[in-house]
C-alpha cells in the first residue's frame, strides 16, 4: 500500500493509448457508478474501486487518516480475518494494492477474466462490513509511521517537498502530507479511522472501474448482485477551499544529512476546470512547458543547465493540469553541480524561463512535444491498467473521462505566444515559493529510521 503525491499523481500522456468511446456507464440504485471499458486483447481483467476521499478531505489534528484507513481495509471484516482478502487473490493467481492521494483512494485486483467476481464480492464485503478493532489499528499505526519514517523522514528530498507544500499552501488542504504529520500518528486512535470509514465510504461516494476482457453487460449484471444493496448514506458537504493569493515571495532552508544540496521552487498556477473549458489555454500551455524543459534528453533543462554547462547534475520541472481541489503548482527542482550553489541554480533556472519569454520557443521544440505525447513511449507496460487509472482518476477528481478525447488537439494548438503569456502571467517573484536543502554531514554508522512495507 502506498500513497500518491499530488505532483506526479498525473499526466494524461500516459495514459492516451486507453481513450475510446468504448466506456460505457451505469448508476446503480445506491449512487453507485460503474463503468466498464472492454479491451480483448488478453484474458486479464482490472477491477477498482475509487473513493472520493483523500487527504484534501482530512482535518487538522488528523492528517494521514485517509492513508491508515486504506491499511485497515485489508485488516477483515464480519466474516473475514485480518489478511485474508490477500490471500484469496494471490490463490486466484492474482494481485491486489491499494493507495491513497489528495484526492481519492483507491483499491484494485489484477485477475484472469473467469476471477473477477472474487474481487466484486470482496470490495462489496469490506465496503459496508469492515471491522476495525483497537487490537489491529495500534499494530498498523506503527507501521504507517514506520512507513512515514521511510518514505519522508530518511530521505531529505521528500522532506524538501513536504516543506514546500506546506508553504504554497497555507490554508488550503494540499498543504498538508498525504502520510500524515508524525504528531496526528502517534495520537491517532482506531476510533478516528471508524470515523472516517463512517463519513466516506458510502456506495454513493464511490466509482467502480472495470477494464479488460469482459462482457460490459455481465459486469453490470454482477456489479447490481454485490453492491446494488449496499445501503447509502449522505456524505459531508464539502466546502470550497482556496489558497488566498500570495503577495511575496516564501523561502525556507532546511538542513538534513545529506552528500548534495538540493532545491525545489513552484508558483502557483491554474488547473483545467472541471467542465474541460475553463483555463483550458493556460492549462495546456503549461502542460507543454513542461516538456519544452524537461522530460527527455533534448529539453531546454538537460541542455542548457546538465550537458552544455554542467551547472546541475540534474533538473526537472512538474505540473498536473488536473486536481480535485482545484490548485496547482508549476515546479522546478534540480541538485546543483559541485562548484555551482542553489542560488545560483536558482539564478540560471529564472533565466531559462526568461529566454523563454524574450525569444519563445521553437517550431521544432513544440513539434518535439507533440510527437512525444503521440509516440507515447510508456504505453508499453500494463495498458489495462493504465486504462482503469485514467477512468478512475478523472472521474474521481470530477472531470469526465472524455476530456482525453481532444487532448492532442488541445497539445497542437499550443503556441509560443501562448506559453509565453503564461510565464509572464505566473511566474513572478512575488509568487515564488523556494525551499532549499542546506546538507549536513552523514553519518555512516546511523541506522534508517523507518523501513518499506507492503502490506
Amino acid at each position: 500500500m502506498n500513497f500518491l503525491k499530488l505532483v506526479f499523481i498525473f499526466c494524461l500522456t500516459p495514459f492516451l493509448a486507453q481513450a475510446d468511446q468504448n466506456v460505457q456507464e451505469i448508476t446503480l440504485k445506491n449512487g453507485m457508478r460503474v463503468l466498464v471499458k472492454e479491451d480483448h486483447r488478453s484474458p486479464v481483467v482490472v477491477s477498482m474501486v475509487w473513493y472520493r476521499a483523500g487527504s484534501l478531505d482530512e482535518v487538522n489534528g488528523k492528517t494521514g487518516v485517509a492513508h491508515v484507513l486504506e491499511h485497515m481495509m485489508f485488516k477483515g471484516t464480519k466474516t473475514t480475518k485480518p489478511g485474508e482478502y490477500s490471500e484469496i487473490v494471490a490463490a486466484a493467481g492474482g494481485r491486489e494494492n491499494a493507495f491513497t492521494g489528495a484526492d481519492y483512494t483507491a483499491y484494485f485486483q489484477r485477475l484472469e477474466k473467469s476471477k473477477l467476481p472474487i474481487s466484486m464480492k470482496m470490495e462489496a464485503d469490506r465496503m459496508q462490513n469492515l471491522v476495525i478493532t483497537e487490537e489491529e489499528f495500534k499494530k498498523e499505526i506503527s507501521v504507517v509511521m514506520e512507513e512515514r519514517r521511510w518514505r519522508t523522514d530518511d530521505k531529505p528530498k521528500a522532506q524538501v517537498n513536504e516543506l514546500f507544500n506546506s508553504l504554497v499552501f497555507r490554508a488550503h488542504p494540499y498543504g498538508k502530507p498525504i502520510v500524515g504529520w508524525m504528531n496526528d500518528l502517534q495520537n491517532m486512535t482506531y476510533e478516528d479511522a471508524i470515523e472516517w470509514y463512517k463519513m466516506w465510504y458510502s456506495p454513493s461516494n464511490a466509482i467502480l472501474v472495470v477494464a479488460g476482457d469482459v462482457d460490459t453487460k455481465q459486469v453490470f449484471a454482477e456489479a447490481r448482485k454485490y453492491f446494488s444493496k449496499i445501503p447509502a448514506y449522505e456524505i459531508a458537504k464539502r466546502k470550497p477551499q482556496f489558497e488566498p493569493i500570495q503577495n511575496g515571495s516564501r523561502r525556507a532552508v532546511l538542513k538534513a544529512p545529506s552528500k548534495l544540496p538540493y532545491i525545489q521552487m513552484g508558483y502557483p498556477t491554474p488547473t483545467l476546470g472541471k467542465d474541460g473549458i475553463t483555463n483550458k489555454k493556460e492549462a495546456f500551455a503549461l502542460e507543454v512547458l513542461v516538456g519544452i524543459l524537461s522530460g527527455t534528453s533534448s529539453s531546454r533543462l538537460n541542455q542548457n543547465l546538465v550537458k552544455k554547462t554542467s551547472r546541475a547534475i540534474n533538473v526537472n520541472a512538474g505540473y498536473s493540469m488536473l486536481s480535485r481541489g482545484g490548485q496547482s503548482t508549476f515546479e522546478m527542482y534540480g541538485t546543483p553541480s559541485e562548484k555551482v550553489s542553489v542560488v545560483e541554480l536558482e539564478k540560471y533556472l529564472k533565466l531559462e524561463l526568461k529566454n523563454i519569454v524574450d525569444h519563445g520557443v521553437t517550431g521544432i521544440e513544440l513539434k518535439r512535444v507533440i510527437t512525444s505525447v503521440i509516440a507515447g513511449e510508456v504505453y508499453q507496460k500494463d495498458s489495462v491498467m493504465g486504462a482503469a487509472m485514467q477512468i478512475g482518476q478523472l472521474e474521481t477528481m470530477g472531470y469526465s473521462h472524455k476530456i482525453v478525447d481532444d487532448y492532442i488537439d488541445n497539445i497542437k494548438k499550443v503556441t509560443s505566444k501562448d506559453i509565453q503569456d503564461v510565464i509572464e502571467k505566473y511566474f513572478h517573484d512575488d509568487a515564488l515559493t523556494v525551499v532549499t536543502l542546506d546538507p549536513q554531514p552523514l553519518d555512516k554508522n546511523k541506522t534508517p529510521k523507518g523501513r518499506p512495507h507492503a502490506h
